[in-house]
C-alpha cells in the first residue's frame, strides 16, 4: 500500500461496494443513522443519542472570513427531515466547529443533556444550556444515557490538529472557528443494555495507543478524515489501536464528506492531497 499525490476529489460511487451495510428493517431493534461528518442517531426507537449533532455547515468562506453561529433553520430541518425530536444525550467527539457548533442547540430542541469534557461543557454553556443539562465527564468515565451506557476513553485528533487545546470559558456565539479548539477528543464506547450489542465511535482519524485495551465493541464507526496524508505506519497503528484491538467484525467509514456543503445536497467526498492506494 501506498500513499500517492492526487489532485481532485473522490468519486465516493467508485468506493460504493465499501460502504455497504446492512439495511434497517421494521424489526431492527438498534439503527445507526449516519447525517455527515462524525454526526450519528443511535436509536432503539424509544431511547437515542447523538454524537456531534453537526447541521449548519457553514462554507469554506464563511468559516475563513466570518464568524460562525448555528444556523437554526438548518439545525432545525435536519432534525426533521432525520425525524429526530426527542434525544437521552448529545455527545461531542470533540469541539471543534465541524463538531460541535451546533450541539448546544441540538440538546436545546430535543431536550438532551450535553455530555463531555470540560471543553464540550463550556460550549454548552455559551450557547445558552443551563447546568441541570450538561454533564462534565473524565477518561475513563461510564455514563448511563437512557437505553445506553457510554465509556468515555481519552484518544487524540488525528493530526495535525489546526485549533489544539482546550476551550477553558465559554464561547458565545458568534464566534471565530479558532475559538471551537479541539478539547478532550474520545473514543467513544456504546452499549445498548436491551440487546447487548455494542459500538465504538472513533470520530476522529486518531488514537491513543493502549487506551482501548480490553474493550470489545461489534461495529467501529472510524474517522478517515486527514488519513489521506498519513503515512503507512501510522494507517496500520490507528487501525491495530481500534478496530483490531475492539474485535469489531465492521468497520463503517466517517468524517469523509465535504463538511462545507449542506445537507440538503448530494453527500461528497472532501478534497485531499493524497489518496490511499494499493
Amino acid at each position: 500500500m501506498a500513499v500517492r499525490a492526487r489532485l481532485g476529489r473522490p468519486d465516493i460511487d467508485a468506493y460504493a461496494d465499501r460502504f455497504a451495510v446492512p439495511p434497517v428493517t421494521p424489526g431492527s431493534p438498534l439503527t445507526v443513522t449516519f447525517l455527515g461528518v462524525a454526526t450519528l442517531h443511535v436509536s432503539d426507537g424509544e431511547s437515542a443519542l447523538l454524537t456531534d449533532g453537526y447541521f449548519s455547515r457553514p462554507s469554506l468562506a464563511t468559516v475563513a472570513l466570518r464568524r460562525l453561529a448555528p444556523d437554526t433553520r438548518r439545525v432545525a430541518g435536519c432534525l426533521r427531515g432525520a425525524g429526530i425530536d426527542r434525544l437521552d444525550a448529545v455527545v461531542p467527539v470533540h469541539t471543534h466547529f465541524d463538531h460541535a457548533l451546533d450541539s448546544a442547540v441540538v440538546a436545546q430542541r430535543t431536550g438532551a443533556l450535553l455530555v463531555g469534557g470540560r471543553s464540550a461543557v463550556n460550549l454548552g454553556r455559551g450557547g445558552g444550556l443551563p447546568e441541570e443539562r450538561l454533564r462534565q465527564v473524565s477518561s475513563g468515565d461510564e455514563v448511563r444515557l437512557g437505553a445506553f451506557d457510554v465509556a468515555f476513553l481519552e484518544s487524540d485528533h488525528c493530526p495535525p490538529d489546526r485549533y489544539p487545546g482546550e476551550i477553558t470559558a465559554p464561547v458565545v456565539p458568534p464566534a471565530k472557528a479558532t475559538a471551537y479548539r479541539c478539547g478532550e477528543a474520545w473514543s467513544l464506547l456504546v452499549e445498548h443494555r436491551p440487546t447487548g450489542r455494542s459500538l465504538l465511535v472513533q470520530g476522529s482519524a486518531g488514537f491513543v495507543a493502549g487506551a482501548l485495551e480490553g474493550r470489545s465493541a461489534e461495529v467501529a464507526y472510524l474517522g478517515v478524515g486527514q488519513l489521506g496524508i498519513q503515512d503507512e505506519a501510522y494507517l496500520r497503528d490507528y487501525w491495530r489501536h481500534t478496530v483490531g484491538t475492539v474485535g469489531a467484525r465492521r468497520a463503517v467509514l466517517v468524517h469523509w464528506d465535504d463538511f462545507f456543503r449542506p445537507l440538503d445536497r448530494p453527500l461528497r467526498a472532501l478534497p485531499t492531497p493524497a489518496t490511499i492506494s494499493t
